[in-house]
């Protein structure tokens, strides 16, 4: 059967390491290689900075995605393999912040959108997964209206400033310095404008960009070749660029602690990694990323816990929509065949009935519209109930009276088992 199967990778089973060895290639060339594959039919591919998730349609899904894995060398310890109903409540409690490290972020509802969206856009999606990803985007947004799981959400970049406030203290006298300003820098950057501190230091390799961020979250903006002389005397760094290489290197930092004779506190969330790990070897120097957000995330989870549960509640009630939904589908191919049937017998009956009365008296668009709109009422409000009828029969897996129907019209099952498969191939994705 033709079902949805994922595999996922996440901060609950690997290290940052482990998920940045994963893969950390090109998303658009990963869908396209994906769905090049004559046994998927569509695809979608999550990644955030801890995680990497890939949805496949496929008759099978969980043979590809094993050969995918062992392909890229992964170990089997980190990876979790679901099938069709497990895969779609990941992705709905995924999209409610259940699944996330930080429990009721916000950010992730904005992930799985725009990444569904370049999956869509590139054409990888189709019928099964628009309904999956519809429905969890759909979700995401009611858990966070009807509960509050985020109310004062933490993020990963929010956490990063609890922990750097945890490790060195009150950061009133401090001096922090971000390097990056893209989405999570500025995440970065808005936490700790919402904290009693007066030296903030954005770094970032358009300085016009760190500049009007530091402007708006009152901070200073950095030119990027000033790292290193800002390195000797701030007492935290946190990073967290796009870039695909070490921002800060072992030799760098070593340097700066030469001209300092206090302690530094460097927080890398960046995936990839932005400061070299051996940095952590530099006497001094204590380096963080974001595995050590853990412990952050269990105190959140345990304030959190009673919105998890209302959260959960809503997910199981729109999880159990969704599976019946999908079972309703398998009956809209024999519906589909009912209508064309009846539509083609109401063309044929419209015509011949036009053909006999033009013989007495000349028939105008009047009267033509009339019979049109007459003949295709019969049908819809004839084939109202059975279509309701067929797709209970297909929620409650009644192939038996499925079968009847199809027999009774003289419907060819075999014919509508090719269709649907033609329609699963990648040859004819959504085009929505």
């Amino acid at each position: 059967m033709t079902e949805i199967t994922s595999m996922v990778i996440t901060h609950s089973k690997a290290t940052v390491e482990e998920i940045e060895e994963a893969w950390d290639g090109d998303i658009e060339k990963m869908l396209t290689d994906l769905h090049s594959n004559d046994l998927v039919c569509e695809c979608v591919v999550l990644k955030t900075c801890n995680r990497v998730e890939i949805y496949i349609v496929s008759p099978k899904g969980s043979s590809v995605l094993f050969q995918f894995a062992k392909k890229i060398g992964l170990s089997s310890n980190i990876v979790d393999f679901f099938d069709h109903e497990e895969s779609i409540m990941h992705l709905l409690r995924l999209a409610c912040g259940l699944e996330s490290m930080i429990i009721g972020e916000d950010q992730i509802l904005g992930q799985i959108k725009d990444l569904y969206l370049l999956a869509k856009n590139l054409g990888t999606t189709g019928r099964l997964l628009d309904t999956a990803f519809s429905k969890a985007i759909q979700v995401g947004k009611r858990v966070r209206t009807e509960t509050e799981i985020n109310r004062g959400a933490l993020s990963i970049a929010s956490a990063s400033v609890d922990l750097a406030e945890e490790t060195v203290g009150d950061l009133k006298n401090k001096m922090v310095l971000v390097i990056g300003t893209g989405e999570m820098g500025a995440l970065v950057t808005r936490a700790l404008s919402h904290r009693d501190i007066e030296l903030m230091y954005i770094a970032n390799r358009t300085y016009e960009t760190a500049k009007e961020l530091a402007d708006e979250m009152g901070g200073h903006a950095v030119h990027f070749d000033q790292i290193d002389e800002n390195l000797r005397k701030a007492d935290v760094v946190i990073s967290a660029t796009g870039a695909p290489h070490y921002v800060l290197k072992y030799d760098q930092v070593q340097k700066a602690m030469n001209f300092r004779d206090k302690e530094i506190l460097l927080i890398d969330i960046a995936n990839p990694r932005d400061i070299e790990p051996s940095v952590s070897d530099i006497s001094h120097v204590t380096l963080y990323n974001i595995d050590n957000l853990r412990v952050i995330n269990e105190k959140n989870l345990e304030l959190r816990i009673e919105e998890a549960k209302k959260a959960q509640n809503i997910i199981d009630e729109e999880f159990s929509l969704l599976i019946k939904q999908y079972k309703r589908q398998k009956a809209d191919y024999l519906v589909s065949e009912l209508y064309a049937q009846s539509y083609k017998l109401r063309v044929q009956e419209k015509e011949r009935a036009l053909t006999k009365l033009s013989a007495y008296h000349t028939i105008g668009e009047i009267e033509s519209k009339i019979i049109e709109d007459l003949t295709h009422s019969i049908v819809n409000k004839i084939l109202a109930e059975p279509t309701k009828v067929l797709r209970n029969a297909a929620e409650f897996e009644d192939d038996e009276l499925l079968d009847s129907v199809a027999k009774l019209f003289n419907v060819d099952r075999s014919s509508i088992s090719t269709k649907m498969k033609d329609e699963m191939l990648k040859c004819s994705p959504s085009t929505e």
